[in-house]
């Protein structure tokens, strides 16, 4: 199998999807002018996009070894396509409900074609992890490049105009590019499917599968950061624009600091993590991640009246805090390729599946909790709220490690306990 073709159209997959499920941050704020919407009421398209991922995730990760890796991601691509096309058109709130809800599905189907197929592509738990971190990193160039994308369609003069519905147009074009390169990929997939057969008939193996030890710490880690990351990321515009008073341009402009933080974030820990014990690692990028909190919010008052009109006048505020990119970035893809290095490739599929649910539960809660603080309290105090979920996260990766060596040195045998029944 050519690997490198088929790795570049697992680049290009997440690139597109990164693009889509994180202009929900910029499609908040935006709705609130266009539509009328308040912040706990735009807050919601977050619940669209997350628990679609978790529902379908549930639905398929048990199904989607016998529909087929590459199958589920050309389903994807191909209705993500004509959410696209149909957003502009359609041009109402209850559009951008359903272009995330279908944006959901068909990354549930990606992210767990995605994860199952890297296996397929590297050799050992070294290879496994640095590849993990290059695709996340990846996945965080796309969402860079979505903030510049979004801000070029977006009036200033016009708050209430819906020109920036008229991205998802060219969005709908790559999807289709996307859909064509992958449609010629060859995928070989018998790797993965070996032994999956009764796997794939009953949702009890993926109940089973959370209730080891080594996985249940796993997911409620997954659930925290992902709750950690999407409260900053979904409202970081929002804070820019409401907080720090830039326009809505720049605020979006601004956020792809954190983006952009978070990429190089990732590639660089695709290398250190190569050389340095993974909790060592980790648990320096939480700490700093908290210290920077505490640092950088209180630049946020006492701003003044000065007018903000772009890079060259903005707040230090605005280029500090989204650097908390660079450091909680590479904790969710370590952790992610740790579990899976873990576990027997057959189980991939139902592991990956598990990731997406709890990932997509934890983004969903994240987002509404800061949305609710945001209004109530101020962007300040909302942003303040990550210190309570990176003290548990910093206690479970304690644990994770700890549970992980357990189930190395006495594994479960899935097969084993099928027998007897």
């Amino acid at each position: 199998m050519a690997h490198w073709r088929l790795k570049l159209s697992l680049f290009i997959n997440y690139f597109l999807f990164a693009m889509l499920l994180n202009s929900v941050g910029t499609v908040i704020l935006q709705v609130q002018s266009t539509y009328q919407i308040s912040e706990s009421s735009a807050g919601i398209l977050e619940a669209f996009k997350d628990l679609s991922i978790a529902i379908m995730s549930f639905v398929m990760a048990s199904f989607i070894s016998q529909l087929g890796y590459k199958k589920a991601m050309l389903l994807a691509l191909a209705l993500v396509a004509g959410a696209s096309i149909a957003m502009p058109l359609m041009n109402t709130f209850w559009m951008t409900k359903l272009l995330f809800a279908t944006v959901g599905i068909s990354f549930a189907l990606i992210k767990v074609s995605v994860y199952a197929t890297i296996g397929l592509v590297t050799k050992d738990e070294g290879e496994h992890i640095s590849f993990m971190n290059f695709i996340e990193s990846f996945f965080m160039i796309g969402i860079l490049l979505g903030n510049f994308i979004f801000s070029l369609f977006i009036d200033d003069t016009n708050p209430e105009s819906s020109s920036w519905t008229q991205v998802y147009y060219w969005l709908a074009g790559l999807a289709i590019i996307a859909f064509l390169l992958l449609y010629t990929t060859t995928v070989s997939e018998a790797t993965s499917s070996s032994g999956s057969q009764n796997e794939a008939s009953s949702f009890g193996e993926m109940f089973r599968l959370a209730i080891v030890p080594v996985v249940l710490v796993f997911v409620a880690s997954a659930f925290i950061y992902v709750l950690i990351e999407q409260s900053i990321m979904s409202w970081l515009p929002t804070f820019n624009n409401k907080v720090l008073h830039l326009p809505a341009t720049l605020s979006v402009q601004m956020a792809s600091i954190l983006t952009a933080s978070a990429a190089l974030g990732r590639f660089l820990a695709g290398i250190l993590l190569r050389k340095f014990p993974w909790l060592l690692v980790l648990t320096i990028c939480i700490i700093a991640s908290g210290s920077l909190v505490i640092l950088a919010l209180p630049l946020a008052q006492n701003l003044g009246n000065e007018a903000i009109t772009g890079w060259g006048n903005a707040p230090l505020v605005a280029f500090v805090f989204p650097l908390i990119g660079f450091l909680i970035a590479p904790i969710y893809p370590a952790i992610n390729s740790i579990i899976l290095s873990t576990l027997p490739q057959k189980q991939h599929g139902l592991m990956s599946g598990l990731i997406v649910i709890f990932s997509a539960l934890g983004g969903t809660t994240g987002s509404f909790i800061t949305g609710h603080i945001f209004e109530a309290f101020g962007g300040q105090t909302a942003f303040y709220f990550s210190l309570i979920p990176m003290g548990i996260l910093i206690t479970l990766l304690f644990f994770f490690k700890r549970v992980q060596a357990r189930y190395q040195s006495s594994p479960i045998d899935f097969g084993k306990s099928n027998s007897g029944h």
